[in-house]
């Protein structure tokens, strides 16, 4: 199978390295800190051992945990076929990281980004490689998502696609075909939603728990808005509303400031322990 790099071990590399390990790949996890990665690690064989638990498959923490490797060095990557990149969505930070990975992986490595909102065209103009530079938005529980974004950027190659459809393919993942633009289709609606969902908290016209429940009750969502920003991250969704917002030029993607409050103190959700709501060490809900 193929030997994969996932390069940052939050929420999202999480799901990715757990996903690709589940299908026989080989995985080195990579991030700044050895703490994060030995978290993340561990946050992995849980995950594979709470599965059945949660109405999942039944999986092999041992077996999964064997194919997974992790560390902090980027040389780590150089083995590779493929490297996919799960960092925060920041355009600086981005722009630190990929020159420093293109020097870093094999010549004819193929880098995935895995970006909600930053198009793949500018990414790839980061890198000596652009015609193998893929975007995959994946959907957050990686391992429970069926289907994901695949997004080609201007010089993206039809062999890099084949590539990285085969590897979704592995990873059981149906790949829907979307054009390069900033937020592509899901966050370009989604993160619009959730920003104003913000809005109504943050002018007392509802509660989270309110809004959320107008979703659940009124339209059928499996989770309001509220609960999915907890669940994504909201320091992700902040950020990316802010590379919509910047993109383009258009008012109606002003971050609400709540948002902004909330990523300053820390309140990012499941992962922290607080956002929207407040949740317990195995991301249960607490109750109010």
């Amino acid at each position: 199978m193929t030997n994969v790099a996932v390069v940052g071990a939050g929420v999202m590399g999480i799901g990715v390295a757990q996903n690709l390990a589940q299908s026989g790949h080989t995985v080195v996890l990579v991030d700044r800190d050895q703490d994060i990665v030995d978290r993340a690690i561990a946050r992995i064989g849980l995950n594979c051992r709470m599965s059945a638990m949660l109405g999942g498959p039944e999986i092999d923490s041992d077996d999964v945990l064997g194919r997974i490797t992790g560390g902090t060095e980027l040389a780590l990557v150089a083995d590779a076929e493929v490297v996919i990149e799960n960092i925060t969505e920041n355009w600086e930070l981005k722009k630190e990281l990929y020159p420093r990975l293109d020097a870093a992986a094999r010549p004819d490595a193929v880098f995935i980004a895995n970006t909600s909102a930053i198009p793949i065209t500018r990414i790839a103009s980061l890198t000596q490689r652009p015609a193998q530079v893929a975007g995959v938005h994946f959907m957050n529980p990686v391992p429970m998502k069926p289907a994901v974004e695949l997004i080609p950027g201007h010089h993206t190659t039809e062999a890099t696609l084949k590539t990285v459809r085969e590897l979704l393919d592995s990873m059981g993942k149906k790949a829907i075909d979307v054009n390069d633009a900033s937020g592509f289709v899901s966050n370009r609606v989604l993160m619009l939603t959730v920003n104003e969902a913000a809005f109504l908290v943050y002018e007392g016209v509802a509660s989270a728990e309110t809004v959320d429940e107008v979703f659940r009750s009124c339209f059928g969502h499996p989770m309001g808005p509220l609960e999915t920003a907890d669940l994504i991250g909201v320091d992700t969704i902040l950020y990316s509303v802010e590379v919509l917002y910047e993109h383009f030029a258009d008012s109606k993607y002003r971050p609400c400031p709540l948002l902004k409050q909330m990523t300053d103190a820390g309140l990012h959700g499941r992962k922290s322990g607080e956002g929207f709501y407040r949740y317990g060490d195995s991301g249960s809900l607490l109750p109010n």
